[in-house]
């Protein structure tokens, strides 16, 4: 059974810095990152509330490995992946509090889709 987990969250002053880290195990990501390597990753986050907004993406390498982000990542956030680790990370700077969410990576392709257990990130003096 896929299973991604995230890690990296914690609590970080603002102007801080945090990488996230996602790593993908399990059926079909058992196969040393090349099944992996054809996913499209994407990070998500969710405040309190009920909306999930996107962050970053990541294409796989049907799509060129090509990164796309939301407008409130730009210039602090980036995208990344080690397909020879089926990770995939997500290093945030310049943080500020309205980055405080719990953060989740997605792994889709075609039909399948997975979802981690999110990390929570904490943005506060």
């Amino acid at each position: 059974q896929a299973r991604l987990v995230e890690s990296g969250g914690g609590s970080v002053q603002p102007g801080g810095s945090v990488r996230l880290s996602c790593a993908a195990s399990g059926d079909p990501f058992s196969d040393s990152g090349f099944t992996f390597s054809w996913y499209h990753m994407t990070w998500y986050r969710q405040a309190p509330g009920p909306e999930r907004e996107l962050v970053a993406t990541i294409g796989g390498q049907g799509a060129g490995e090509n990164t796309a982000y939301v407008d409130f990542a730009k210039g602090r956030f980036t995208i990344s992946r080690d397909n020879t680790k089926s990770s995939v990370y997500l290093e945030m700077n310049n943080l500020k509090p309205e980055d405080t969410a719990v953060y989740f990576c997605n792994a889709k392709f075609i039909d399948d889709e997975f979802w981690g257990q999110g990390t929570q990130v904490t943005v506060s003096s």
